[in-house]
């Protein structure tokens, strides 16, 4: 069967120096894979390298069997991969719905037309409100996205990011500064909306990362050293002096 996502040989230097070295990885349709490692290992730029940001300096990138060497970002996730980031990137002065609407314009068929009235669209509307539901912000549907609490902001954020229709989700450390309960808020709703589809994510937070994955690579100055289940990587002694043992036995 085809991965949803592969990378062969994936390689990236910025000049001399090599960030991303020789990175093989095969994420399964349906599959929730977890990226974890150590600051620095260059988890955000492999991330990047996928969605088109940046291009790698060799290897391959394929997203269900296709290259996307030489692909923009906005060309791939019309391919069907989408992606939050680590800081929120929402519109602050815009309202939560508009938000999401403008998340869903091409999806539904919309293209740059200045007379377009999309306000008038009921389908539209009916999409996005059934995304706010979805993501437990229809009672701030009318509010400015500046004013929301920032978990609200980054439930906002990965509801912009579902919108499209995508069916590969990569959220780059979802649950990052929040406390407890906002992270167990965000766990919840991330298990909610990506059912079917295929998760992948950088996370720092290991109960997150065991709560939430089926397979976590380990990635460790720009290689893979580890990946498989959850037991398998803690038992890894590679991964244990990665983390100086004692990271992943604490969850």
């Amino acid at each position: 069967m085809t991965a949803a996502l592969a990378l062969e040989g994936l390689t990236k230097s910025f000049g001399k120096t090599e960030i991303i070295r020789g990175v093989d990885l095969a994420i399964g349709k349906g599959e929730r894979h977890a990226i974890i490692g150590p600051n620095g290992a260059g988890k955000s730029t492999l991330f990047n390298l996928i969605t088109g940001r940046f291009s790698q300096t060799a290897g391959t990138i394929r997203l269900h069997g296709t290259d996307l060497a030489g692909k923009a970002p906005f060309q791939i996730n019309r391919m069907g991969l989408s992606r939050s980031f680590q800081i929120t990137n929402i519109f602050p002065k815009m309202t939560v719905f508009e938000n999401v609407r403008c998340s869903l314009l091409w999806a539904m068929g919309y293209r740059y037309n200045f007379w377009s009235m999309v306000g008038r669209s009921r389908a539209l509307t009916e999409g996005a409100d059934a995304i706010l539901e979805q993501i437990n912000l229809t009672a701030r549907r009318d509010l400015p996205a500046g004013v929301l609490s920032y978990a609200e902001q980054r439930a906002l954020e990965i509801g912009i990011t579902i919108a499209g229709g995508a069916d590969v989700i990569m959220l780059d450390e979802p649950t990052a500064g929040m406390s407890h309960s906002e992270t167990d808020y965000i766990v919840d709703l991330i298990r909610t909306v990506t059912v079917g589809k295929t998760l992948v994510m950088v996370e720092h937070d290991m109960g997150v990362v065991f709560g939430l994955a089926d397979q976590i690579s380990v990635l460790v100055y720009g290689e893979i050293i580890a990946t498989g289940t959850t037991e398998a990587v803690r038992a890894n002694p590679k991964v244990q002096e990665a983390y100086l043992g004692g990271v992943l036995e604490d969850h």
